[in-house]
């Protein structure tokens, strides 16, 4: 089953303590790098949240953001830095010589200022109880959206998939009909010279021939491919690396059947697999 790289989740939760809330976004990346903006109680955690992460997304860039608003408590003491406040105060008055039409300094406007209010030391491990088992629902959010869009990827590479195949065996119906018409080719210009050829020497001209432009190898190998792919995409470990491996063995094939081509549909054939193989790539590079 494919997974998409790229994904969002917010998941929010009231509690005792206060609002938590975890938002996640995932994009492309060749390998996971997990990224964490928490406040200074859980800094210790990012470790065991980094782990959390990992346990469930394998492969992508991931932002994970946790914000958390305490529980008015009506009953608690409000503290105030009292010499930090008078502080303030005289150089405010200071300034206001300087500045004789300045309005007046609200005292509600001083204790907006960092440090003024003290806030309250928040106990971290109820914090982090509360913060793992939001995680794991935040987790659970991305990793559904990841999958929704992993399925849609896994239809439109089925469909090209089945393109493939039906253009591989089109120009495998075809290969004899191409060989008799280069054989035949190769004997009008031969009596064109006017000269008697060597019955032995032209078979072997015509088995060289034959040779250079035989694709069933080529076309065998796209089959193989293609049976590869769809028994990966039904893994249900990661496989974006091993697609894009895939993509590259069939743009080979393709670059190959391309050379060899003797007659315009096989190249025909062979631009149209190239469009298919990049049309599956640039899908794949989104791939878990």
């Amino acid at each position: 089953m494919l997974h998409s790289m790229t994904g969002f989740a917010r998941q929010s939760a009231e509690s005792s303590i206060g609002t938590l809330s975890w938002e996640l976004r995932t994009v492309n990346h060749r390998y996971l790098d997990v990224q964490f903006r928490l406040p200074d109680e859980l800094r210790p955690k990012e470790q065991a949240f980094r782990q959390q992460v990992s346990a469930v997304l394998k492969r992508g860039k991931v932002d994970c953001s946790f914000h958390f608003r305490r529980a008015f408590d009506q009953h608690g003491d409000l503290k105030i830095n009292t010499e930090f406040a008078k502080l303030i105060g005289t150089r405010l008055a200071e300034l206001s010589k300087s500045l004789p039409n300045s309005a007046p300094v609200n005292p509600i406007e001083v204790l907006r200022w960092p440090g003024v209010i003290t806030d309250p030391e928040t106990d971290a491990e109820p914090l982090y109880a509360e913060a793992i088992t939001l995680l794991d629902q935040a987790l659970d959010a991305i990793g559904a959206m990841r999958a929704n869009e992993g399925e849609r990827i896994a239809v439109m590479i089925e469909s090209r998939c089945v393109d493939i195949v039906a253009l591989a065996a089109s120009v495998r119906e075809r290969l004899p009909e191409v060989l008799v018409a280069a054989h035949a080719k190769q004997r009008e210009r031969i009596d064109k010279l006017d000269i008697a050829a060597d019955p032995s020497r032209l078979e072997l001209e015509l088995a060289l021939i034959a040779q250079k432009l035989d694709i069933a190898e080529e076309v065998d190998r796209l089959d193989s491919h293609i049976t590869e792919i769809r028994h990966v995409m039904a893994s249900q470990d990661p496989v974006g690396r091993r697609l894009d491996f895939l993509m590259q063995e069939l743009n080979r094939e393709a670059n190959t059947l391309g050379s060899k081509s003797a007659d315009t549909e096989t190249t025909k054939a062979s631009v149209e697999l190239k469009v298919l193989i990049e049309q599956m790539r640039e899908q794949i590079q989104n791939v878990e």
